[in-house]
C-alpha cells in the first residue's frame, strides 16, 4: 500500500535512518499495520557491528518498529505542518533472534492505545517466518 517513497511523504526520516522499506497493509481503522525493511550489506553498521558476522543491531529494529508504527498512526490522524511524532520510549523489549543482511524484516505493529497527540503500540518482526524482535514503542507529536 505504501512503498518507500510514500513512506517519506509522512515519515520524516531520511538517509541512513530510513528504517521501512515499505508498508504492505494497515487496518480501516489504522490501529494494525504490517511493514518491511530489506536489510543490505552496504548499510552504515556492517562492517563495524561483529565484523565477520554482522548483525542487525537491536536498536535500528526497535526504530524500524517505531518508525513503523508512527506511520499507521499519522496515516489515521495526520499531524499539522508544523509538528512531527517524536519517539518516547520503548518497553518490554525482547530479541529472539538475528537479522542479518540479505534478510527481510517482516514487522507488525498494533495500536494498544491512542489519541490524535500520542499512541502506545505492541511491534512485532519477523524473519521467514520466525519471530525475531518484540518491543512496545510509545510515540508522541512535538
Amino acid at each position: 500500500m505504501a512503498d518507500l517513497e510514500a513512506v517519506k511523504v509522512i515519515n520524516p526520516h531520511r538517509g541512513a535512518m530510513i528504517q521501512i522499506d515499505g508498508v504492505a497493509t494497515w487496518s480501516d481503522d489504522f490501529a494494525e499495520g504490517v511493514g518491511w525493511r530489506d536489510v543490505r550489506d552496504d548499510e552504515f553498521w556492517v562492517p563495524g557491528h561483529i565484523p565477520g558476522r554482522p548483525l542487525l543491531p537491536g536498536v535500528l529494529m526497535i526504530e524500524a518498529a517505531a518508525q513503523l508504527a508512527s506511520f499507521i498512526h499519522i496515516k489515521g490522524s495526520p499531524l499539522s505542518e508544523s509538528s512531527f511524532l517524536g519517539f518516547t520510549r520503548c518497553d518490554d523489549c525482547a530479541f529472539r533472534g538475528v537479522v542479518v543482511p540479505g534478510d527481510r524484516l517482516v514487522m507488525l505493529a498494533k495500536s494498544m492505545s491512542r489519541n490524535r497527540r500520542r499512541f502506545v503500540s505492541r511491534c512485532q518482526g519477523f524473519v521467514r517466518g520466525n519471530l525475531t524482535f518484540e518491543v512496545t514503542v510509545t510515540g508522541m507529536q512535538v
